[in-house]
């Protein structure tokens, strides 16, 4: 029986080093978890080290938290340490066999000027992380015959990119085309995310990327490490009489009450966790340690940042 929901603490850590001083810095953060139907996010916090210059708080475009951070002193080192508590409801998962047939919904939605409408047609257009070549639009065609249901066609897509793409995290970087990733068949959950919307998109069949978390399990018999979770990304469909429906490729699933939702938009460049520009700094490397844990109760987040106790933190 599945529970009514599940509360997480999430804990996000981005360390970067560089081999010479940075002395001014400008970035975009997409770190705090949006609130959205089936997910609450009770409380959240971001320790930034050096302490910035400067900082605001914001809501983008797409409904993301959005925190703007400068910091005009040198340094060599950036910690970005998000904490949140979040809760997630199990998404009602719709019948597939019984949705909208995929090749009425852009000509009905191309007409529709309510605002859900208007919202979704937004994301029925390639963008440059998603540009779909002839061979891309040809492979979303196999699943996608002429009147099928929309979510049996997208459930069909998500099950071949999974099994005709393997996860290698060594294959592409950020900036590796869709266009590259379905040549070499490998990539990690951004190119496969960016795939299959790319094979949405050529259909113009409105889909958004999705940025967030996925509750991992270690192996029967061993303990999850500390630290060993990782971002995540997948993809959410819009449906006629349904609305968002949350797809995820890199493991073949609708997406229920183990994902949790940090930032939607058109592609990862709508939603990357840390963005800016930096002033010095050489070369540089980045690490990351993410943990996603269910808990009981709603914990106090602050004390958790007492490992910075030696430095001057500032709390968002």
């Amino acid at each position: 029986m599945q529970p009514s929901s599940i509360l997480y603490e999430v804990s996000h850590r981005t360390t970067y080093r560089y081999s010479i001083p940075v002395s001014f810095s400008h970035h975009l953060l997409h770190l705090s978890p949006r609130p959205c139907l089936h997910q609450t996010c009770h409380r959240t916090a971001l320790i930034v080290l050096p302490t910035p210059t400067r900082h605001t708080s914001a809501i983008d475009y797409f409904g993301n938290p959005a925190t703007f951070i400068t910091l005009q002193e040198q340094h060599k080192q950036l910690i970005l340490h998000a904490k949140s508590v979040i809760e997630v409801q199990p998404v009602p998962l719709p019948k597939p066999d019984l949705s909208a047939p995929w090749d009425q919904v852009y000509p009905r939605l191309f007409h529709d000027t309510s605002d859900e409408g208007l919202e979704a047609i937004q994301f029925a257009f390639q963008t440059p992380k998603t540009r779909a070549n002839e061979a891309i639009r040809a492979y979303a065609l196999e699943s996608f015959a002429p009147g099928r249901p929309l979510l049996a066609g997208v459930l069909e897509l998500t099950r071949r990119i999974h099994h005709d793409f393997k996860f290698d995290p060594t294959a592409t970087t950020v900036s590796t085309p869709v266009e590259a990733v379905f040549e070499v068949r490998r990539g990690v959950c951004q190119d496969f995310a960016h795939l299959q919307l790319a094979c949405l998109r050529a259909l113009r069949l409105p889909a958004r990327y999705v940025s967030g978390y996925l509750l991992t399990h270690p192996p029967e018999g061993e303990e999850k490490l500390v630290g060993a979770d990782a971002s995540h990304a997948w993809l959410s469909v819009w449906c006629p009489g349904h609305g968002w429906v949350d797809v995820d490729p890199t493991n073949d699933m609708l997406v229920s009450f183990e994902h949790l939702t940090v930032a939607w938009g058109r592609d990862y460049g709508d939603v990357s966790p840390v963005s800016g520009a930096i002033f010095g700094g050489g070369a540089h490397t980045v690490d990351v340690a993410v943990d996603v844990s269910p808990v009981d109760g709603l914990p106090d987040i602050r004390p958790g940042f007492s490992d910075f106790s030696t430095l001057p933190p500032v709390l968002l």
